[in-house]
């Protein structure tokens, strides 16, 4: 691939290092499984590696189309799905959302007590659909762990990765309505379960199912056959175990792939963090961002939606460091901000990378990543299987090696 790498503007030898980067100190060391990275420039593939193992335990290679638990990358495929109806005008960005899930109107914000006697008072005003896909609504995960609101989450089984929530997405906004938000709406930033809320209001405003919209707009039209919520068994051979790093910074099994509740189609069908996917096929989700809202002729949605999206919608310009009130984000905070959907570079020498203003991005759980700078004309999507993403700075490095291999 290396005269690839040449007409996407890449030293060969210079994008050989993402390869050897992670072979020599995380595979060889057994620190991760495997690894598979795609990097897209100028309209190129310029580099795709599988390395190491997709499944330890059964000594299966890494591959080009391994099927990988994505995690929160989901984020911006249901952000994506709700903005295309925004632009049939099924709604406008500050419309409350107890306007769609009325049960809404009666959120309040937590003062004291723990669940589920909490202490609450007035909302300075009603959550919005913005709020929604800035994180900014007052919304939490029970995996937090920091605040009497986040253990009513996990009394639940909300955003939690212990006790499971056993309704599905109807149920779910049913029981945040019971629940007291973090803040008021719209006056700080708080990773959430806010998407999942986003993919409730694709299945109001259209009329379908969540993933049936999701089949039928998205992943059809852009040939994405390889992405849903749960792994087909004519595709289970193709499906990455999952692990985590356990005590004494050992790499244990964290889900088998053959053993695995992604099997079967779920009940909770989440919107913010539910699926599962390709490199291949996430590439041409991103390629279709990358074009503009379109990809080989299908127009998924308009170049100025996209702009809107990718613009910074945190209150009075702030970045993530003053705007959130937790310390969890899949991407880096310092000189980021956050769109309709994605976290934007607002200043890369804040955010201490050599990526481009407007760059946009989001991570999964397992330490998977993508981003899109458009400046560059560039696509990388990185995909392992580790939990959880903060385990090692992945992200940070490959970031340096795929910048650093530029050469025109």
């Amino acid at each position: 691939m290396s005269s690839n790498a040449s007409r996407a503007g890449f030293s060969a030898e210079r994008l050989r290092g993402i390869d050897e980067h992670l072979e020599r100190h995380y595979v060889a060391p057994g620190k991760i499984a495997g690894a598979l990275g795609a990097v897209w420039r100028r309209g190129v593939l310029a580099h795709l590696s599988p390395i190491g193992a997709m499944d330890r335990e059964r000594n299966l290679p890494m591959s080009e189309d391994t099927i990988f638990r994505i995690y929160s990358m989901t984020k911006p495929v249901t952000s994506v799905a709700l903005m295309m109806l925004f632009e049939r005008g099924a709604f406008s960005l500050d419309d409350p959302v107890h306007r769609f899930i009325p049960s809404w109107k009666a959120l309040r914000v937590f003062e004291g007590g723990v669940h589920p006697d909490f202490r609450t008072r007035a909302c300075e005003r009603p959550v919005t659909i913005r709020d929604l896909l800035t994180h900014t609504s007052g919304l939490t995960y029970g995996f937090m762990e920091s605040t009497p609101v986040d253990a009513g989450y996990r009394a639940l089984g909300i955003g939690s990765f212990g006790k499971t929530f056993r309704g599905d997405l109807t149920d779910l906004v049913e029981e945040l309505a019971g629940l007291p938000l973090e803040f008021s709406p719209g006056t700080a930033w708080n990773y959430s379960v806010a998407t999942d809320v986003c993919g409730r209001l694709v299945e109001i405003l259209s009329g379908e199912r969540f993933d049936d919209y999701l089949r039928r707009n998205l992943f059809e039209p852009l040939a994405m056959s390889d992405t849903g919520f749960h792994v087909p068994e004519e595709k289970l051979s193709r499906f990455a175990a999952c692990y985590m790093r356990g005590p004494g910074k050992k790499t244990l099994l964290m889900d088998d792939p053959r053993k695995s509740t992604y099997l079967r189609p779920p009940k909770l069908l989440g919107g913010g963090g539910g699926l599962v996917s390709t490199a291949a096929d996430y590439l041409r989700f991103c390629r279709m961002l990358l074009g503009g809202g379109r990809l080989d002729g299908v127009r998924i949605l308009s170049r100025k939606t996209l702009e809107l999206m990718t613009q910074n919608h945190l209150p009075e310009g702030k970045d993530l460091t003053r705007a959130s009130i937790g310390m969890f984000a899949e991407t880096a905070m310092r000189g980021t901000g956050f769109g309709l959907g994605f976290a934007v570079t607002l200043d890369p020498a804040a955010a201490g990378n050599a990526g481009s203003v407007g760059t946009y991005a989001w991570g999964g759980a397992a330490s998977t990543i993508f981003w899109i700078d458009p400046k560059e004309d560039l696509i990388v999507v990185f995909l392992t299987q580790l939990f959880p993403s903060r385990t090692f700075n992945f992200r940070g490095q490959l970031q340096a090696i795929v910048y650093g291999a530029i050469d025109d």
